[in-house]
């Protein structure tokens, strides 16, 4: 009986010519996994293509809500952005990815799990330490490493190479962007993006919605409801956190909310540049800032943004099952305890604009703020308060001066 491999299919040409490569080269019989993250009509025909492709089995494992509640909104009550730039559209599915697929071999009694991506990213790193730390066991194979036996080093190759093992399929030489999809976002790299002086080709490249300055001109409204942290309803609607993040795509795209040009940092040590559109994570993003303002106090905003930036970092560097990701996300989850409440905002030509945020558990205090003096404030309390604060200043100016006099004798 022959060895099982489960093989991280998306249905492009790689992981189609993979196919019959680790059957040539290894003898594995061949079950593909295509894991729906929300990347839509991606995933017709695939079946079709994959035993066409010599695959014995192909899974569809629809993991969207999963993904959404158990990835995306732990990183969204973090505020994790990469960089200042990056919402890890791509780094927080690794994890999710990497767990299905070793749940489909455990199921199927595989002995292997085989990725496509390349030596160069930062996917191999999240998918394999997922891997790793679920099924420590389990081999992995990775094509793009193997140059020994992996010699193909084009799409045309890719295609004679398919052919050469009679799987003619439509597939196209011609290079493209390198696009990874989900219900977050789309990335794109390649084509202009590999040279930072040239301006990307947004009329080319754009997927998911329109330039700022083919936005409409007259800006919409939203509005949106939080429990704790996590998003409930949109425009006076409940919803499930998936249904909120596909309606914001709608909204964002529309009015050029969330094209991001970034060069990034990656793990293996090399700076990349690639264009991400992010419209409803973007949306979701603010109005969640939006809300924290207004009910988080000062000192736990100043330890959650630290936090919320090694989150971002553990996330992009695939270490999603760690018990430092996991002690990070359990404070996080207790700052989310009171951030409940309600945020308006527009939306107008790849802004976002607040237009009003409230909350029961606001520690706004209006008559505290206003320029009125009401029973809780003395304006005189400010004076003992600064000479303290500023006490360590002074001691050390009059120590500065002080030494400054003896050197001049």
């Amino acid at each position: 009986m022959k060895e099982k491999v489960v093989l991280a299919y998306s249905g492009g040409l790689d992981t189609t010519a993979i196919i019959p490569w680790l059957k040539e080269n290894f003898d594995y019989e061949v079950i593909c996994c295509c894991i729906d993250c929300g990347q839509g009509e991606e995933l017709d025909g695939l079946e079709e293509r994959a035993k066409l492709s010599g695959a014995s089995k192909l899974y569809i494992e629809n993991i969207i809500d999963e993904f959404c509640d158990e990835y995306i909104v732990p990183c969204v009550q973090a505020s994790a952005v990469y960089e200042n730039k990056y919402l890890l559209g791509t780094s927080m599915a690794r994890p999710v990815i990497a767990k299905r697929l070793v749940e489909i071999a455990r199921k199927e009694n595989a002995s292997a799990i085989c990725h496509g991506a390349t030596g160069k990213g930062n996917d191999q790193i999240r998918f394999e330490l997922g891997i790793k730390a679920l099924a420590p066991d389990l081999k992995i194979i990775a094509p793009w490493r193997m140059t020994d036996v992996w010699t193909m080093q084009s799409r045309q190759d890719e295609i004679d190479y398919c052919k050469a093992h009679g799987i003619d399929l439509p597939f196209s030489a011609d290079s493209s962007y390198s696009r990874d999809r989900n219900l977050w976002h789309i990335s794109h790299e390649g084509l202009e993006l590999e040279d930072p002086a040239a301006e990307p080709d947004y009329d080319h490249l754009l997927v998911l919605g329109v330039t700022p300055e083919k936005a409409p001109d007259k800006p919409e409204y939203v509005t949106m409801t939080f429990e704790k942290g996590v998003p409930v309803s949109l425009n006076g609607e409940a919803m499930k956190v998936s249904d909120i993040i596909r309606r914001l795509n709608e909204l964002g795209g529309k009015h050029g909310i969330g094209i991001v040009d970034i060069v990034e940092n990656r793990v293996v040590g090399m700076k990349s540049r690639g264009v991400y559109e992010t419209p409803g994570g973007t949306i979701l993003m603010e109005a969640h800032a939006q809300l924290e303002e207004l009910v988080l106090d000062r000192a736990t905003m100043e330890v959650k943004k630290d936090m919320g930036n090694k989150f971002a970092q553990i996330v992009y560097e695939g270490k999603w099952f760690t018990p430092l990701r996991e002690a990070i996300q359990a404070f996080v989850e207790k700052t989310q305890e009171y951030v409940t409440g309600e945020v308006r905002f527009k939306l107008y030509k790849g802004n976002i604009i607040k237009a009003g945020t409230t909350s029961p558990y606001s520690l706004y205090s209006e008559s505290l703020a206003s320029f009125t003096t009401g029973e809780l404030y003395d304006h005189h309390d400010a004076e003992g308060f600064i000479t303290l604060f500023g006490l360590p200043l002074k001691v050390r100016a009059m120590k500065m001066a002080e030494l400054e006099s003896q050197n001049r004798k």
